[in-house]
């Protein structure tokens, strides 16, 4: 599976922001249901917190599409 890196500013982001930033969600809306349908891999377990943040080197999975977050 490929993985994308998305460089993100700041110090995290959170994981529906993720999504919506990616382009993996069209809204705010929809990547709310999907993480909390338990659509949305986390580092290898599924994570329905979406207001998670996450942190440099993490991993999130969706929709068969693999994102690594890098902060700069």
């Amino acid at each position: 599976m490929h993985r994308e890196k998305i460089k993100i500013n700041g110090d995290f982001i959170k994981l529906q922001d993720l999504l919506k930033f990616s382009g993996l969600c069209m809204t705010g809306g929809h990547a709310k249901i999907v993480i909390q349908n338990g659509e949305v891999e986390l580092n290898g377990e599924v994570c329905t917190m979406r207001g998670k943040k996450l942190k440099n080197g993490d991993v999130v999975k969706f929709d068969g599409k693999e994102i690594e977050v890098v902060l700069v």
